[in-house]
């Protein structure tokens, strides 16, 4: 058979030099005049485990095609199909035909320029890398299928095409084959994008969640009844991985095509003719990623399939519990920092370039992209965290939802509510989609999520992380905080943002109040969880001190005058000029805000600078003062703020703001299946000492959320 092949690297080289081997009459073309050169003068050497031998073939540039062509096999990278195609305009002889020798459904591009029924379709699977100039490695020997593009009996040419090719048998569902190879090049995509083998991707558990996901979104779109191929099956895509490792592991070529064209050859991959224009998110976000390194701003490494499996975890459980606004795919950041590796979520609320900042108001969600992150948006990426989502909160963090904006469903019983005001961010820590999310708490808007959860919240002394790029409520009040799974994860990302202070490390000592868990709004259930993490706390060794905490009641008295009168100054002007931007709860809120007026708030002012002396005297010698974090479990709707349920529900957190002291909430048990949380107060600038604390408190205590949480969690492991 005489046969031109346009392509001549990996896949038109193998083929060619087997062909000519046995004594086909074989032109290769190729763009790299240094391969043509080099097959010219030495021949084509193929090398490698499969066999070892160099066999004389012509070779020439696209510029000296014969005019007329009978048989041609496209063996160029699928983004270069119409470019190859074109080269067949007005050259191919009427009984002549061109056979697709690529990755990716490239008949249309082909059919084009030559018609479709000009055109065949070969699917093929074995390995093969251009070394260099006239040199190829062949990894192994795999599936080579021929076929029509319509389903159907195989016609004369396929078999006499088939009978030349090298390893090839006719199909009459060749579409069945390269739609199962989509699905599989997709999961080599997905694990393209980090440094390990192949068959590390596809056998370690950790990204096997990941992987499944992948195929089965692509699988979803195919039009006709997809086939197996050397240990990949449609209908077995759990065993598929286990078989699909062992063949890879038997392979000479460890890592794909992708990988060497991203981290060897720095050139684009075929990104852009496989996969870019399937449907699907997940797809979307490899694709996404892909371009991040072939432009230069990521390097193939394992943080890139976290993030990626941070994204499908947020697709499927994020989505599903009503967390998530916006995901990126690729959002820009350090190559290298403490973060590295650590997909991170943020509230709406939070300036991150690019986007709108939605503050769960549907009209701002619809508005003006940021110019430019927050500052701590900015710290986290600076310090190579990936800041992947923009999370679902209570509309202006003002304690009540908006009508048009979906409240956060709880992971533990999608029939209540996450908590609020940073419910999206506690809910995704809380469903394993990430290890971290970044809140902001003005009375407790952390906290109470995280605890409504069974995560830990952790809001900060006043002021020790910016606000800069953050929408304001009280800014007195506010504070960036930071809900984690665990309290050693909130130490590596505060640590990331501030330079954490020495502490020094005894026998813990913690002051309490009895009277605060024998408050009536405590619920009996909770109530009792609380009392036995306390006596938890004492079996383990911790001194627990009761000392007398009216301060916090005073203080607590003035969380309203000055919450109201701040909350009014920002948002006063819009309820006057367009009150109906705001639902109809938050209104309310705003609207009687206004009646606290100026010389009230300075008195409350005044009055909280005299109480504080006696709220460091409460932490005087103590690491720690405990109180309950909510008197209830995770109702079915968050309370609007200015109701009583509302004033419940912070009865133990909002004193911490108006103290501006660090605070900490940490699981420690169950009640009606939802988790109890207490609460660590510390002195306002002792953070390092409150967050050393609180991690010694989380062990003793040993709530282990892992394998607790809702079935609506995503499988698979958090970096």
């Amino acid at each position: 058979m005489q046969l031109t092949i346009i392509g001549a690297g990996a896949i038109g080289g193998t083929i060619g030099a087997h062909m000519a081997r046995r004594g086909h009459d074989i032109l290769l073309c190729d763009t790299d005049r240094d391969h043509v050169e080099a097959i010219n003068r030495d021949g084509l050497t193929i090398e490698g485990p499969v066999a070892s031998f160099t066999v004389r073939v012509r070779a020439i540039t696209p510029d000296h095609l014969p005019e007329r062509l009978d048989r041609v096999g496209i063996a160029v990278k699928s983004h270069h199909t119409r470019q190859a195609a074109e080269l067949l305009r007005g050259r191919l002889s009427p009984g002549g035909y061109v056979v697709s020798l690529q990755n990716g459904l490239n008949a249309d591009a082909l059919a084009a320029v030559v018609g479709e029924a000009r055109v065949l379709l070969g699917f093929v699977n074995f390995g093969a890398d251009l070394m260099a100039p006239g040199r190829i490695m062949q990894g192994n020997v795999a599936t080579f299928r021929v076929g029509e593009v319509q389903p159907g009996a195989v016609t004369p040419r396929v078999q006499e095409l088939a009978d030349a090719l090298p390893y090839a048998e006719a199909t009459g569902n060749i579409m069945g084959f390269l739609w199962s190879k989509e699905a599989y090049g997709a999961m080599l995509f997905a694990g393209a994008v980090s440094d390990l083998p192949i068959s590390a991707t596809l056998e370690q558990q950790e990204w096997r969640p990941l992987m499944l996901a992948v195929a089965r979104e692509v699988l979803a779109q195919a039009p006709v009844p997809c086939e197996p191929f050397d240990g990949f099956a449609p209908s077995d895509l759990d065993g598929s991985l286990d078989r699909l490792a062992e063949f890879n592991r038997r392979s000479a070529k460890s890592h794909s095509g992708i990988y060497r064209d991203l981290m060897v050859r720095h050139r684009p991959t075929e990104v852009e003719g496989q996969i870019a224009d399937l449907r699907g998110p997940l797809t979307h976000h490899v694709a996404e990623i892909i371009r991040s390194i072939e432009r230069g701003e990521r390097t193939c490494e394992v943080a890139n399939l976290g993030l990626l499996s941070a994204l499908h975890r947020a697709e499927e459980a994020g989505r599903q519990l009503q967390a998530v606004v916006r995901l990126i795919s690729a959002p820009a950041r350090a190559k290298t920092g403490p973060l590295l590796g650590v997909p991170v979520a943020v509230k709406d609320l939070f300036d991150v370039e690019g986007l709108p900042r939605g503050n769960g108001n549907p009209e701002a969600m619809a508005g003006r992209p940021a110019p430019a992150d927050s500052a701590v948006v900015a710290q986290l990426r600076a310090a190579a965290a990936d800041v992947f989502a923009t999370t679902a909160m209570l509309e202006y963090a003002a304690g009540a939802t908006h009508p048009a904006v979906p409240e956060t469903l709880n992971p533990w019983d999608r029939t209540r509510t996450a908590g609020g005001s940073s419910g999206g961010s506690a809910a995704l820590v809380a469903a394993g989609v990430c290890p971290a999310a970044l809140g902001t708490d003005t009375g407790g808007s952390v906290r109470i999520p995280a605890a409504y959860c069974g995560v830990v919240g952790f809001k900060p002394s006043h002021g020790l992380l910016s606000q800069a790029g953050v929408q304001p409520l009280a800014p007195t009040l506010d504070d960036v905080g930071i809900i984690a799974q665990d309290a050693a994860t909130v130490h590596r990302v505060l640590g990331a943002l501030v330079q954490a202070s020495p502490t020094t490390r005894g026998p813990l000592v913690m002051a309490y109040s009895p009277s605060h868990f024998r408050d009536p709004r405590m619920a009996g259930g909770v109530s009792g969880q609380l009392e036995m993490a306390l006596e938890r706390l004492r079996g383990a060794g911790v001194n627990l001190v009761e000392r007398e905490a009216g301060v916090l009641s005073d203080l607590d008295r003035l969380f309203d005058p000055i919450f109201l009168h701040e909350a009014w100054q920002a948002h006063g002007p819009t309820v006057e000029t367009r009150p109906g931007h705001f639902g109809p709860e938050t209104l309310r809120l705003l609207r009687a805000a206004s009646a606290v007026g100026a010389q009230e708030y300075r008195m409350a002012l005044d009055r909280r600078a005299q109480l504080l002396p006696g709220f460091s005297d409460l932490l005087s010698g103590v690491d720690a003062f405990c109180t309950p974090a909510v008197p209830f479990v995770a109702p079915r709707t968050t309370p609007p703020v200015d109701t009583p349920e509302g004033e419940a529900e912070a009865a133990f957190t909002r004193v911490v703001n108006v103290a501006g002291a660090p605070a900490a909430t940490l699981p420690c048990g169950l009640s009606e299946g939802l988790p109890v949380s207490i609460q660590l107060i510390g002195n306002r600038g002792a953070d390092w000492r409150l967050l050393g604390a609180a991690a010694e408190v989380e062990r003793m205590l040993g709530f282990e959320l892992a394998g607790r949480r809702s079935p609506v969690a995503a499988a698979g492991s958090v970096s």
